[in-house]
């Protein structure tokens, strides 16, 4: 019986294939270096395990995210709000306090209407 590949890639364009992927993986992809320690990394690893994502995945993510965002966050508090999100709360308080609110809904549907009200 003969395998996937052999039955419908023949081996001449099988051939022809990786030499076309070869050259563009080698363009577009870049080995990054990085000096850590022991036992960071192990804990990286095993948490990025845990998440079932492969840590380079995770590494990538990071810094598409830096060059994106142009910023670093650091924080011991992982669950501090972004400063966008805490002044979306200063709003809301605002809005509260000032009695620009609408609600509490008796059901769902109350709440559907005044949305289809706006």
């Amino acid at each position: 019986m003969s395998s996937y590949v052999e039955y419908y890639i023949k081996p001449k364009a099988l051939d022809s294939i990786i030499l076309k992927y070869i050259p563009w993986y080698m363009n577009t992809h870049t080995i990054l270096n990085v000096k850590t320690d022991k036992t960071l990394k192990a804990e990286a690893k095993k948490v990025a395990e845990e998440l079932g994502v492969p840590l380079n995945t995770i590494i990538n993510a990071f810094l598409k995210q830096f060059v994106r965002d142009k910023e670093i966050t650091l924080s011991a508090n992982q669950y501090r709000p972004t400063p966008y999100l805490e002044s979306i709360f200063k709003q809301a308080k605002e809005e509260y306090e000032a009695g620009d609110f609408v609600g509490p809904f008796k059901s769902g549907e109350d709440f559907t209407a005044h949305l289809k009200s706006l």
